[in-house]
């Protein structure tokens, strides 16, 4: 099997919500909630966080956990992981979001399985069946079809299909809607070609990193999974991450 490593990109400069991995949730910093869950999963090898500030990385190693310092002048998640990837000897690179304090770990064992299905796959992610119409129609909760094979034909902000002639009240009843997931799946190999892609016109438009895969010509393959999560963009998500917490643990 090849050497499987999970990686948390986390900065502690965020626009909308400065220090968010070190914010409490239940009492403890939301990267921890993060690292605990994504260390149970049953497919990765390595867990690591990689950061280029020295209070999350402290933070990290007062709770066990492991990090790799990268450098502050890198652009984004995805970049931070390659980097990082490179001192892990990692065949297969996931990356977590460091902000999905509730993410499960079988989809993101989902999401390695639908990367090693195939040796022609390059990257994989994860989706899960749309519930309500506040995600389907908000341009928060990105969208994605796939083809008959499972892998992707396009993610955005809209609402995807457009289904003619059906009323929006009846759009959940008519079609099997996807919401897109916060993780990826790559061969380190292809990780580190990806960084050196430019940005493309899609991707520009619709503020997605990986329609800069489409737009390239690879495939990524899709796993739906049955578990939605709820990310942290601002202070006020953090209610909903509690009380989904406090619902968990009272039916243990």
């Amino acid at each position: 099997m090849p050497k499987i490593v999970a990686l948390i990109p986390a900065r502690y400069a965020s626009t909308r919500f400065p220090g968010k991995p070190l914010a409490l949730i239940a009492g403890e910093p939301m990267i921890r909630h993060v690292y605990e869950r994504v260390a149970r999963a049953r497919k990765v090898d390595e867990v690591y966080v990689a950061t280029d500030d020295v209070r999350i990385a402290e933070a990290v190693e007062q709770f066990g956990g492991r990090s790799i310092m990268t450098s502050s002048k890198l652009k984004s998640g995805t970049d931070r992981c390659a980097s990082a990837a490179r001192k892990t000897g990692a065949e297969i690179v996931v990356n977590v979001q460091g902000d999905e304090p509730v993410i499960s770990p079988k989809t993101i064992d989902a999401a390695v399985s639908a990367l090693l299905s195939s040796r022609g796959n390059v990257m994989s992610t994860a989706a899960v069946p749309i519930k309500e119409s506040a995600a389907l129609f908000s341009e928060n909760a990105v969208k994605v079809v796939v083809d008959r094979t499972g892998r992707a034909l396009y993610f955005t902000r809209a609402t995807i299909p457009f289904l003619r002639g059906v009323p929006r009240d009846n759009y959940l009843e008519s079609y099997g809607f996807l919401k897109h997931l916060g993780i990826y799946v790559y061969r380190n190999s292809f990780l580190q070609k990806l960084t050196k892609l430019k940005e493309t016109p899609l991707e520009r438009a619709e503020k997605l990193e990986q329609l800069r895969v489409l737009e390239n010509g690879y495939s990524i393959k899709v796993a739906v999974v049955e578990g939605d999560t709820i990310s942290v963009d601002v202070p006020s998500d953090i209610d909903a991450v509690e009380t989904y917490l406090s619902k968990l643990n009272s039916k243990k």
